[in-house]
């Protein structure tokens, strides 16, 4: 079972994490042709970073919101283990919910003060 689990795992990892370097878009000419990047290839090499961090971070709670029911599940009504189950599951869920919280927080200072704090952009012109 775990072997089908991981297989899973990994091949729905590998399109979320293919994905964003299959697109060429935002890139310098001389990178698209092949060539090395430039420093204002910085913003999109970062961007794709941090996409793949928030990306990685919903993967993560997912596979802990799994781990903690299993061990729910498999607990057989041992307090101990039902306890760390529990908290498995509360941390995983707390921890989507401050991952969403700090995005709200983000676009509430870019609404309120006009700042694109959730884009990054070094202030090289093209």
């Amino acid at each position: 079972m775990f072997y089908q689990l991981r297989k899973i795992i990994k091949r729905f990892s590998f399109f979320l994490l293919v994905g964003p370097f299959t697109i060429q878009e935002g890139w310098s000419e001389s990178a698209k042709e092949g060539g090395a990047a430039t420093i204002q290839d910085l913003t999109v090499i970062v961007q794709r970073i941090l996409n793949i961090a928030v990306r990685m971070a919903g993967i993560a709670a997912f596979i802990m919101l799994i781990v903690g029911g299993f061990q729910f599940l498999t607990a057989g009504g041992d307090p101990k283990k039902t306890q760390a189950a529990s908290s498995t599951i509360t941390f995983a869920i707390f921890g989507l919910v401050a991952a969403i919280a700090v995005w709200f927080i983000l676009l509430f200072i870019e609404k309120f003060t006009g700042v694109k704090v959730t884009e990054f952009n070094i202030g090289i012109p093209k």
